[in-house]
């Protein structure tokens, strides 16, 4: 064996049980009590966990965004998501208007090959909906894509689809077992409301809030309820990314109830912020899309994960820094929308779930790591703990106090939404396809190392 991990307690979706660990290369090849067989190296974890390495389904990285390009680049960003015990990632690749969907994803990773400190992967961003791009699905979720991501905002941009393009869409992977994920804003109602407070006596008034205002919580549950009448009239796998609002969760358990094929994320600034955030002289810097919502939404999302309407919570991380949040000089229509998050995602997620007895700590590595791995095609792969899977782990020490702060993160982002929040539990290492590549909240490893995972058709949970 080239490393061998003693004395820890292995955590699952469905287990938990102390073992050692032997990793030969880059794969799991012993699991048992007491192993004796030789290792290179010997890592001690007694009193530590140690968890699946987390999936982040939900990043972006160097992505143009807001008149700038978001401050963490492919390097930075994984070398952080390492340190918070992340192993993979899923970015995007987003098609511009008479381009394929290959070469989309050909130009993303021409961007992105050498360069992550960890894997990744990417989903399909179609946004030039024809017979080409329809049937171009299907061939790319055999060749390891098995994800499409689609807007239902952002016409300006040229990233909306309308809802023929879900509904095909749905109809597409209904057929060869893909997946469609949406981000669910109803676009015409929010840019009235938007354009309703776009005027200098509201701005003046109302400030960073002005972006509340404009974007009720029936913005999004809209969305989401015509997104679900598409999958459910087609059969297709729907994917809700970032919901945040109580009506959402509604919206979500009904429709599961009823059989229909549905999945949900949410985030941790969902969780843990409200509104109020837009009110503070910074308030600006909190701003994402959707943005956070009230105290009832809060409630209603953490009911929502612990009854299992919500099935993975990832980061949609898109850092900005203070320099450039400040674009925005009073406007809240030019606020570059996104927050740092994959290096706080498990201390957090851990802190505030577990700790608080929210969640138990199955079901933090299931939300975490076995669900995204499961749904996004990576399983038994990734997301897993067992005999032939890559050697993705994080060994978790419980005990760890820390105070969340930019300085000493590894992000390149100038401040933190979570700055002063004082978490128990801390990523002890991280180890990704047997590499040590993170070490007490400090990057070991080495930037490059992280290959490009193609993935499979996802298992529905």
């Amino acid at each position: 064996m080239d490393l061998k991990i003693t004395g820890g307690k292995i955590v699952t979706a469905n287990s938990i049980f102390k073992a050692d660990i032997g990793i030969t290369r880059d794969k799991i090849s012993h699991i048992g009590i007491d192993l004796k067989r030789p290792a290179k190296k010997t890592m001690d974890a007694s009193g530590k966990l140690i968890f699946p390495g987390l999936i982040d389904a939900h990043v972006h990285l160097k992505l143009p965004a807001g008149g700038t390009i978001t401050a963490e680049d492919f390097t930075s960003g994984t070398k952080a998501a390492a340190c918070g015990g992340v192993t993979t990632i899923i970015d995007f690749a987003a098609q511009e208007k008479g381009q394929t969907l290959a070469a989309a994803i050909k130009a993303r990773r021409a961007e992105a090959d050498g360069k992550m400190a960890i894997d990744y992967s990417l989903h399909v961003v179609p946004t030039d909906w024809n017979s080409r791009t329809k049937n171009e699905m299907a061939k790319l979720t055999a060749r390891g894509f098995p994800s499409f991501k689609m807007y239902m905002i952002y016409a300006k941009a040229g990233l909306m689809s309308d809802d023929v393009a879900i509904f095909s869409a749905l109809e597409q992977t209904a057929r060869f077992g893909g997946m469609v994920a949406v981000h669910a804003e109803s676009a015409a109602i929010l840019d009235l409301l938007i354009e309703r407070y776009h005027n200098k006596q509201d701005m003046k008034k109302y400030g960073a809030y002005c972006h509340a205002l404009s974007r009720p919580n029936f913005i999004e549950a809209e969305a989401i309820q015509r997104a679900v009448t598409w999958a459910e009239a087609t059969g297709g796998r729907l994917y809700i990314v970032h919901m945040s609002t109580a009506e959402g969760v509604d919206i979500v358990r009904r429709s599961k109830e009823r059989g229909v094929k549905l999945y949900a994320e949410t985030c941790p600034h969902f969780l843990l912020f409200d509104d109020s955030v837009f009110r503070k002289p910074d308030g600006y810097l909190y701003a994402t899309c959707p943005q956070v919502k009230k105290k009832i939404d809060q409630a209603a999302l953490w009911d929502g994960i612990k009854s299992g309407v919500i099935s993975v919570v990832a980061t949609d991380n898109c850092t900005f820094t203070r320099k450039q949040k400040a674009r925005w000089h009073g406007d809240f229509t030019k606020i570059p929308y996104g927050l740092p998050g994959l290096e706080t995602l498990l201390p957090l997620m851990y802190n505030f779930g577990v700790n608080q007895r929210r969640i138990s700590l199955h079901k933090l590595v299931g939300l975490l790591s076995e669900n995204p791995a499961k749904l996004m095609g990576l399983y038994p792969q990734k997301g897993n703990i067992a005999i032939g899977s890559d050697a993705d782990l994080v060994i978790f020490d419980p005990d760890k106090e820390v105070t969340l702060s930019h300085k000493s993160l590894q992000t390149r982002c100038d401040w933190s939404p979570y700055e002063g929040i004082r978490v128990k539990g801390y990523p002890a290492a991280t180890i990704s396809r047997g590499q040590i590549v993170a070490c007490d909240g400090g990057f070991v490893g080495k930037a490059g190392q992280g290959k490009f995972v193609k993935r499979h058709r996802p298992i529905d949970l």
